[in-house]
């Protein structure tokens, strides 16, 4: 029996080149009039499916950290260096669309009739990357009216049912964050000393109002703009309220992980805050990326059918403009900008918090 280091291993054999580059089967090479472009389109979306596969190798990895009770600080390192990569891959596929956009929409009709009824809505690594971020069959746009697993054979619908009962990543992320010790600590409640800052903060603005020289009218909308930011305020702080906008759909993220991801934002600057942090803020990325690839998609497929139905059957550019307003997952981590408040405001931690949260070492 022959070892590893006994078989000849080559650049062509180790990338089983002879498999990758013999796998473009251009369906128009059959027909009078082969399309030159169909190759550059099969290569394109080949390649967006060998980056799906490397998203869901670190995605799966940072999700394994997070599945126990307790999260090795060292892992948080790690996972935002991977998310960071997965991020740059996003990247990539969105500047991929340039180079299939020198492909003229006369030049895809050569061919796109074959395609039917192929869609790139077909991609399952693309689905199972979508459920891997926690995004739930009840918050996606139908598919041609139907739902989305009715498109995949039953092998694969199984597949897709079964990992929609595995916690995704914003599971994991909402569990982390529950979890953070500091919301609550010997003589500070970080509730009730935010609460007390923001209501400092709106005084001390209303103040500034009302010795200006706005006219009532200004001093009356202002006062308007002011009542609306203190409902945002409110909702956040207020439990009852935030299990309301998520009972409506309009919030999803719980209230205690809310709070700690805010309490993260707020705190930054803080050593031990510092990767999580960074975590949050990748995490964003990648969820903000992948909604600009989806629009830059549906913007690129405008160009090339404009209105027409898709190969698949679905709206075309509407179902895909639709789908990059609305299948966001983090959008609660998004909006914790709305809570933010200046750094001068903010509430100053105990003594005694504040060495937790910095790399205290006493000099013996």
């Amino acid at each position: 029996m022959s070892s590893h280091s006994d078989r000849e291993i080559s650049y062509g054999s180790y990338l089983q080149l002879n498999s990758i580059l013999n796998s473009q089967s251009p369906v128009s090479s059959d027909t009078p009039s082969p399309a030159h472009d169909e190759m550059l389109f099969i290569i394109i979306h080949q390649v967006y499916e060998l980056w799906f596969k490397q998203i869901l190798h670190e995605l799966d990895s940072v999700m394994s950290m997070f599945r126990e009770d307790y999260v090795d600080e060292k892992n948080i390192g790690v996972a935002v260096s991977r998310l960071e990569r997965v991020v740059e891959i996003e990247k990539v596929i969105i500047d991929q669309i340039r180079i299939l956009e020198t492909m003229t929409p006369l030049d895809f009709l050569e061919f796109r009739n074959l395609l039917t009824p192929a869609s790139g809505f077909q991609s399952l690594q693309f689905r199972i990357l979508e459920i891997k971020l926690g995004l739930r069959t009840a918050e996606r746009i139908r598919y041609s009216q139907t739902a989305y697993q009715h498109h995949y054979p039953e092998g694969e619908q199984t597949l897709l049912a079964g990992l929609e009962q595995q916690a995704s990543l914003f599971e994991l992320l909402e569990n982390w964050l529950e979890r953070t010790p500091f919301l609550e600590y010997t003589g500070f409640n970080f509730t009730r000393t935010f609460r007390e800052a923001v209501e400092q903060m709106l005084a001390a603005e209303w103040e500034m109002v009302e010795n200006s020289a706005m006219s009532v009218g200004e001093k009356e909308q202002r006062r308007q703009m002011m009542e609306t930011n203190r409902r945002h305020f409110e909702s956040l702080l207020d439990p009852a309220q935030h299990q309301q906008l998520i009972d409506e759909g309009r919030r999803r993220l719980s209230h205690k992980a809310t709070l700690a991801a805010l309490f993260i934002h707020l705190y930054r600057d803080q050593p031990i805050l510092h990767l999580p942090f960074q975590l949050l803020s990748a995490i964003v990325d990648v969820d903000e990326l992948l909604s600009t690839w989806r629009y830059r998609h549906a913007l690129m497929v405008l160009r090339m059918i404009g209105r027409k139905t898709g190969t698949g059957g679905s709206a075309g550019y509407g179902y895909l403009k639709a789908t990059a307003e609305s299948h966001r997952v983090f959008a609660d981590l998004f909006n914790l900008s709305t809570f933010l408040i200046p750094r001068s405001s903010l509430p100053a931690l105990p003594e005694s918090l504040e060495t937790k949260l910095s790399f205290h070492f006493s000099q013996m």
